[in-house]
């Protein structure tokens, strides 16, 4: 008899690279970047680089950090690498060295850039259309001279409710960006948009479009049938199954009770392996036996290890078998929603995780 005793995240990576040739395809005027920082969403920035590069030509790629740009360089030598959080002193050898491409965001970024100008490199500048994160102000952008600008190759910014179609942020942002870029940067290229707004459609996707969440797979336009390929599949083993009598207690803090005579599955799972733990008493995991997929809803407090659910109308189960907690059927996004959180929390959460037994399928 074979047991396993740890969790299993799969990556399709064949998903990963159709995601990409849709969104590409969707935005056929525009230069597709992939987003690969926080270690491509956890799933291995080396791996997912190195897939893209090869199997999708791309040639663009996005980090926050000049640390994850160094990580994939060999991978992608003649790639363009972007750096979202700019350049520092932290940064600078690295920037120098491997001819990254820093995002300015602020003056005193600027003023550090023309300090250590990297020669054969223009950064690109990002300005404030909206969100409120990051960027140059407009009264910054009038305090720039000529030469400032000269600096610069590229002119981005960031929808903040890209999600929402009709959203009136939406409209706002493009209008500022538009104008701002008009006003102090006619010549530039620009990106204005990540995933989500590839599918606002060619006004948002400019000259350059950022392709992060939806490329894992995840429905960054969720008012509207995902058409992006499943990407992330969690399972777990079935460590142990019990019958549960009637009146008795699950998990930390008691706050599950049985009303009736029950049967539960202890699956080798928990929030030490990225599962929120507000699903408790809410969640669901599914089972394959018999040839037919059941649901079973997760009871009591999920721990670090351990996810307790009850199992009493899944027929043939036994211990060793898999429970599957995101698949085609169940994705991050359904979770997400159940959890009171998002995909993306999760996503980047999960993948940080070692104890995993990882596998790439293609």
């Amino acid at each position: 008899m074979s047991i396993l005793t740890r969790p299993i995240l799969e990556i399709n990576l064949n998903h990963l690279v159709n995601n990409y040739r849709l969104l590409q395809k969707l935005a056929a005027d525009s230069i597709p970047a992939a987003v690969v920082k926080d270690d491509a969403y956890g799933l291995d920035a080396k791996i997912v680089a190195q897939t893209l590069y090869n199997k999708a030509y791309c040639r663009h790629f996005f980090v926050a950090h000049a640390v994850e740009g160094e990580r994939i360089k060999s991978l992608v030598p003649d790639a363009e690498i972007y750096v979202l959080q700019g350049i520092g002193e932290d940064s600078l050898e690295t920037f120098q060295k491997l001819k990254l491409i820093p995002v300015i965001s602020s003056p005193e970024m600027l003023a550090f850039w023309k300090e250590h100008r990297i020669e054969e490199i223009k950064p690109v500048i990002h300005i404030e259309t909206g969100l409120n994160r990051l960027g140059f102000r407009e009264k910054e952008l009038e305090a720039l001279s000529d030469a400032d600008r000269q600096i610069f190759g590229m002119v981005m910014s960031h929808l903040a409710c890209g999600d929402e179609k009709d959203h009136f942020m939406n409209k706002h942002q493009l209008e500022n960006f538009t104008r701002l870029k008009e006003k102090y940067f006619p010549k530039l290229p620009a990106s204005l948009s990540a995933s989500d707004g590839v599918f606002l459609g060619r006004d948002f996707q400019q000259d350059m479009v950022r392709l992060g969440a939806a490329m894992y797979g995840i429905n960054t336009a969720p008012y509207r049938e995902n058409q992006m390929e499943n990407v992330v599949y969690i399972k777990a083993p079935v460590l142990q199954i019990e019958d549960l009598p009637t009146g008795e207690f699950v998990g930390y803090s008691a706050t599950y009770r049985a009303n009736s005579p029950r049967k539960i599955a202890i699956v080798s799972i928990g929030y030490g392996d990225g599962i929120p733990r507000s699903l408790s008493n809410v969640g669901k995991i599914f089972f394959k036996t018999l040839g037919k997929l059941s649901e079973a809803r997760i009871i009591g407090r999920i721990s670090m290890d351990n996810i307790i659910c009850d199992v009493t109308n899944v027929e043939g189960l036994k211990v060793g078998d898999l429970a599957f907690l995101a698949d085609d059927f169940y994705t991050l996004d359904d979770m997400g929603r159940d959890a009171g959180t998002i995909s993306y929390e999760i996503l980047s959460r999960v993948g940080k995780i070692t104890r995993y037994i990882r596998k790439y399928t293609e």
